[in-house]
């Protein structure tokens, strides 16, 4: 059955196919620029699906110019959806903000106020008194998930716009609770049946 009877086909084939063709490649390319980031972080679930539609769409556009050879209108289909789609999968990705990043400030300031301010937002942090080459430094150490970097990030300049700082993408880490967040039935168990130490 011919999808396109009825149409004129010289717009089916200068326009209604290169369009598809356009559209196949910003879908294959965009879930393949997800499927690399979800493969980094190690996702064994979603990666593989993705990667299942991404080359089901793509043969679909490739069998698509394969059949149109002579027409230079798919080629430049195939090429603008291809740069499209990386665009729109980077945009796609910034805005999920999948993951967590470290963040290493190092200060020549007390940090003091610093680790503070990050405290008081529910931050887990480090501190090392370290030695730089001009003198001594405070190095802060942090974890905080992609969608929080930005106001991490915020509160670092807001104490000191000089300070140094580094951020890097964090493949896994260990999950922990805040001692605040422990269930009090578990508290109320051990309360019930005490352990006892052997003699």
């Amino acid at each position: 059955m011919n999808l396109f009877e009825g149409i004129d086909p010289a717009i089916v084939e200068w326009v209604i196919i290169p369009v598809l063709i356009f559209l196949a490649r910003i879908c294959d390319v965009t879930l393949g620029t997800l499927r690399i980031v979800f493969i980094s972080k190690g996702d064994k679930i979603i990666a593989p699906i993705l990667g299942f539609l991404e080359v089901l769409i793509w043969l679909v556009a490739i069998t698509q110019v394969m059949e149109n050879l002579n027409n230079v209108a798919s080629y430049l289909a195939w090429a603008g959806g291809f740069a499209t789609g990386n665009f729109l999968g980077l945009r796609v990705e910034q805005k999920l903000a999948l993951g967590q990043m470290v963040v290493r400030v190092i200060t020549v300031e007390p940090a003091d106020k610093l680790i503070d301010r990050l405290k008081g937002h529910g931050y887990r942090l480090t501190c090392i008194d370290a030695r730089g080459t001009r003198g001594k430094v405070n190095l802060l150490f942090l974890i905080v998930k992609r969608k929080k970097l930005d106001k991490v990030i915020d509160i670092i300049r807001d104490y000191n716009p000089q300070a140094f700082y580094s951020v890097e993408d964090v493949r896994s880490v260990s999950e922990f609770d805040l001692p605040k967040s422990e269930p009090t039935s578990r508290l109320d168990f051990r309360k019930l049946f005490p352990l006892r130490k052997g003699k």
